[in-house]
């Protein structure tokens, strides 16, 4: 799977989680991009993430992301192992 289509599910997750049609994710967005983002949301984000990818993360490396960008490269390199 290539990094535009794991954005692009990403994005489609995030427009789920967070019930906004308006989410437009770039691998710079951060939750301060994004008012729908918080903590609560988060773990709601990463727990759909990983079921839709079927990948499991442990929270060093969820904690670890600065940005959409970073948590797309992890998913990647997980669903290409």
């Amino acid at each position: 799977m290539d990094h535009n289509q794991i954005i692009k599910d990403v994005n489609d997750i995030f427009i789920d989680v967070l019930d906004n049609e308006d989410i437009k994710l770039t691998t710079a967005t951060t939750a301060i991009d994004i008012d729908e983002w918080d903590s609560l949301n988060h773990i709601q984000l990463v727990v759909a993430i990983e079921k839709h990818f079927k990948v499991k993360f442990n929270t060093t490396e969820i904690q670890g992301w600065k940005n959409v960008g970073e948590m797309c490269s992890a998913i990647e390199k997980r669903v290409n192992q």
